[in-house]
């Protein structure tokens, strides 16, 4: 996992571990995360852990699309079985080193469009708006400001700013506040995980804001949930979190058993909206 701090991975570790108890003949389960998306060294390390303990598969939402590849193609090596959730490993980064990882997960860039979609049908084109950033290095960061981009474009929305906030709540409070304070008519702001979202309503608050400032997020967290109950935040999209982690494991059991051939499998991503708006 990525950092089980954040609800979306602590959900997806409940989901692997029920999954494993109602399956407690066909598999152990070692459940891992870091403290902090950012900390890729210590996510390195609970990979070579795994190798060390001769695992026979590894299930992953890598904190980079990059920096774990290595790491990856030594556990592969080993000969055990590896599969990548959530966040995609770069293609060509794979390809470089003679990698094959099937990535079990959602179209995030797709995912991104239908939440600004739903976004732009409550602005005027020619509305001023702004997007919170991932953690540029990851690849879900990239897909989902994409998104994002694509259905304000799409709208004729002007993009005033786009900055990474890296996932982290109180980093977007800050990231958002000085949005807001040099854009004093912005009217959305986009944040690419719940989390975010949750600091820019927080900065939107202090602001003096509420009700003038549209946000949207993604994951699907509860305390989103709740936020969208209550008009504070208009959208999020639900990759299913406590489903994601059993798609990659049902996966890797399919390739230890069967020798299954590494392919891509689309999971579902859907939108979760207001009823009233704000």
């Amino acid at each position: 996992m990525k950092s089980l701090a954040n609800e979306f991975f602590s959900t997806m570790a409940k989901g692997a571990e029920a999954h494993q108890a109602a399956h407690p003949e066909e598999y152990e389960l070692v459940v891992n995360g870091i403290k902090d998306e950012r900390d890729l060294a210590r996510q390195v390390s609970l990979v070579e852990e795994m190798v060390a303990q001769g695992v026979d598969a590894i299930v992953i939402a890598p904190a980079d699309s990059k920096a774990l590849v290595t790491v990856l193609k030594r556990a592969a090596d080993a000969g055990i079985a590896v599969v990548n959730i959530d966040n995609r490993l770069d293609p060509e980064v794979l390809k470089s080193t003679g990698l094959e990882v099937p990535f079990v997960g959602p179209d995030n860039r797709k995912g991104a469009r239908a939440v600004g979609d739903v976004l732009a049908a409550k602005l005027q084109p020619g509305d001023r708006v702004a997007i919170l950033e991932g953690v540029r290095t990851a690849d879900n960061a990239e897909k989902r400001r994409l998104g994002f981009e694509d259905a304000m474009k799409a709208a004729g929305m002007e993009i005033v700013d786009s900055q990474s906030a890296e996932w982290e709540m109180d980093m977007a409070n800050r990231v958002a506040s000085a949005m807001l304070s040099e854009h004093p008519d912005l009217k959305a702001l986009l944040c690419s995980n719940d989390s975010m979202a949750l600091g820019a309503l927080a900065a939107v608050k202090a602001a003096g804001g509420e009700g003038q400032v549209l946000i949207v997020g993604f994951d699907n967290i509860s305390a989103i949930q709740a936020a969208i109950t209550n008009g504070e935040v208009l959208a999020t999209a639900d990759q299913h979190a406590g489903e994601l982690a059993v798609y990659g494991i049902e996966y890797a059991l399919q390739i230890v058993r069967e020798g299954l051939e590494p392919a891509d499998r689309e999971t579902p991503v859907d939108v979760v909206a207001a009823e009233r708006v704000p």
